[in-house]
Order: structure tokens, then sequence, then C-alpha cells
């Protein structure tokens, strides 16, 4: 079973793909050296536990992201925002499986299933609880936890269509605990982080709640070799 958080060094010397240090600025190009510059369509259209990917809100074209700067109000935990750009490191997150019940090492993520959805850079998990976010007055997302573990406030679950998650479609993120939904609705935030989108827990879901797969590196089942697209 895969149990835990590994950094992008970690996964990408597990799968034989690059031995070493890994330096996190680099690793978009290493994620294009890995498709052999092709796009080449992946046999394996799911998202899958252990992958490495980046969420875009389609509704308002940003990524998930997320930093080491905390908020300056609420709970002051590390801040996860939405911004534009593609090629940003700091928006790679870990797909990982409930703390009790860790997820199959490359098994398709199905719709409904309890998941973590792990901060690749920093170690912690995209989490929310009953604070209100600096701008809407949403309920406020954050990362938090050391070396991908935190609390129970950690698990989302995955609303999808079908029974897996697949890489092309749209899906939405209900929080376990609150019953939210991860959400971005436009709201822009000045210095330290000007022009960085805030990201929040929405009551209901609407067009604002809607996000899907975009670039990163897909884990398959072991006997599989890896390919991936998107990048």
């Amino acid at each position: 079973m895969y149990t835990g958080y590994e950094t992008g060094a970690a996964i990408m010397e597990r799968l034989c793909v690059f031995r070493g240090s890994v330096r996190w600025l680099l690793l978009p190009l290493l994620l294009l050296l890995l498709s052999g510059g092709e796009g080449r369509e992946s046999e394996l259209n799911y998202v899958t536990c252990g992958s490495l990917i980046k969420l875009l809100n389609t509704r308002h074209n940003v990524r998930l992201h997320s930093h080491d700067v905390k908020y300056g109000s609420g709970s002051g935990q590390q801040s996860v925002t939405g911004v534009e750009s593609a090629e940003d490191a700091n928006s790679y997150w870990q797909i990982r499986g409930k703390p009790a019940r860790p997820c199959q090492r490359g098994s398709a993520i199905k719709c409904g299933q309890a998941i973590r959805i792990t901060h690749m850079k920093t170690g912690r998990n995209l989490h929310t609880h009953h604070f209100s976010s600096p701008l809407s007055n949403n309920q406020e997302v954050s990362a938090f936890g050391e070396n991908g573990e935190g609390d129970d406030l950690d698990v989302w679950t995955v609303q999808c269509e079908g029974v897996y998650w697949e890489r092309d479609d749209p899906v939405r993120f209900k929080h376990l605990g609150t019953e939210v939904f991860l959400s971005v609705t436009g709201e822009q935030y000045g210095h330290p982080i000007r022009g960085q989108r805030e990201v929040h827990g929405m009551s209901s879901p609407n067009q604002h709640t809607w996000w899907r797969t975009m670039e990163g590196v897909f884990i398959q089942p072991s006997q599989e070799p890896l390919r991936h697209d998107e990048l």
C-alpha cells in the first residue's frame, strides 16, 4: 500500500526516471523531458494515487497554488491561492489517500473517494476550517500539517460523473468535515502575493467550483510503463 507523502525528487527516483537530488524550480523541465517532448496520449486516462498534478479552476483559469506565505488574519496558516501561470512549480499537488485508509499506489481514484491533496514543495495538505477567508468572507482554505501529515480536516471527496476521476473531465472537491466546495470567485490579493486569486470554500456547488487536471506526472500501476501528457 502507498502510505506516505513523497517529495517530487523521491517520486522521480522511485520511478527510475531520474537519480539524485532535484531542484524544485527545474521540475517542470524534468517533466517535459519525461514526456519525450511529444505529448503522447497516455494509455491510462485516470488520475491515480500518488500522482503529482496541477489543478485548474475552469471558471477563472487559475491553477491551485501555495507557497510559504502565511495568512495575516484568520488561522494564520499557509495561504492557498490561484495563479494564472502554468509554469510555477508551487502549483504541483500530490494525490493521496485518507490518513487511516491509504490508497494503492497507481490505482485509479474513484468518484466519491476521500483523498488528501498535498502541496509538493512544502508538504502541507489542502485544508479548510471554520475561519472566514480574508477577501470574500467565505470559508478559509489553507495548507496545513508537516511532511504530509495534518488532521481530519485535510480530507476531501472527489465529485465526478462515472466510476473514476478522468483526467480530462471537470470535477469538484467537497470537504468531508465541513461540506464546503473548493472554489475561486475572482478576488485578487495585493502585496506580497499581488494578483493571485483567493481560494476558499463555498457552501453549495456552482460555476466557480469546477476543477480540471492539467500538467503532471500520473503514476501507473507498477506492471505498466510510465506515460503522461499535457506537459
